[in-house]
C-alpha cells in the first residue's frame, strides 16, 4: 500500500511528537545520603528519614519528586512496614543518569548497584571497603528481599524503628557489595548498636538509601 504525499509529509512531525514520550527519563531517582542524621540510628522514624531524603535531594537540585527512605520497621505480633513497599515501582537512576534498576524485581534480584554506581545525591562516591573511613554499612532494617522481619524475630533490627541512638541494633547492607564475604546490599549483617560510634565500628556512618516513589 502506497502512502499519499500528505501522509509522507506528515511523518517527520509524528516522529518529533513521539520522541519526547519515547525518551527515557534519566533524572535522579536513587541516591545514598551523603550524611546521616548525625544521631546514629535515630532518624526521627520513617517520617524523619523521608524528610532527610527530600532535603538532600532538593539541595542537590531535584524538585517535584516524592522521596522515600529504603527502611523497614518492626511491630509486635505482626510484620512491620517493608522497605520495598515504600519506594514505588521504578525505574530508578542515580545522580549521573545510570540505571540502577528498572523495577522492584530487578532491584532485589540483579541491581546495577556497586561502589561506582551507589552514589550520593551530588553524584559522589561513598567510601567502601578499603577506604578510610569505611562507610559501606547502609541502614536498611530489612530482610534480603526488602521485606520487614517476621514477628518471630524478637531482637531489634531497626534501632527501635529508627528512633534509637543507643540501645538496639540495625540490619545494614553493603552498597559496594563487598566485605565479610557478603555481597548483599539489603541485609549483610547487624550493627553493634545504634549510636553513631557503634555504627562506625562496623563500617558505617548512619547513611541510608533514598528512592523516588512517584
Amino acid at each position: 500500500m502506497k502512502l499519499s504525499r500528505l501522509a509522507i509529509a506528515a511523518l517527520p512531525f509524528f516522529a518529533i511528537a513521539l520522541a519526547p514520550a519515547m525518551a527515557q527519563d534519566k533524572s535522579m531517582g536513587f541516591f545514598i545520603t551523603s550524611v546521616g542524621s548525625g544521631n546514629g540510628g535515630n532518624l526521627g522514624g520513617l517520617a524523619g528519614a523521608d524528610a532527610h531524603c527530600a532535603k538532600l535531594a532538593e539541595a542537590a537540585g531535584s524538585t517535584g519528586r516524592t522521596w522515600k527512605a529504603y527502611l523497614s520497621t518492626q511491630e509486635e505480633g505482626k510484620r512491620g512496614v517493608s522497605a520495598r513497599d515504600r519506594i514505588g515501582k521504578g525505574p530508578w537512576h542515580n545522580a549521573k543518569g545510570v540505571l540502577i534498576a528498572s523495577d522492584l524485581d530487578q532491584l532485589h534480584l540483579a541491581p546495577n548497584l556497586v561502589k561506582s554506581t551507589g552514589l550520593d545525591e551530588n553524584g559522589n562516591l561513598i567510601n567502601g571497603r578499603g577506604d578510610k573511613p569505611n562507610k559501606h554499612d547502609i541502614l536498611t532494617g530489612t530482610m534480603a528481599d526488602g521485606t520487614a522481619y517476621f514477628p518471630r524475630v524478637k531482637e531489634d533490627r531497626t534501632c527501635s524503628n529508627w528512633t534509637s541512638s543507643g540501645e538496639g541494633t540495625a540490619t545494614v547492607g553493603h552498597h559496594d557489595r563487598h566485605g565479610g564475604g557478603n555481597t548483599s546490599w539489603t541485609a549483610a549483617h547487624n550493627s553493634r548498636g545504634c549510636s553513631q560510634d557503634d555504627l562506625a565500628k562496623t563500617g558505617g556512618a548512619g547513611l541510608f538509601m533514598c528512592f523516588a516513589a512517584d
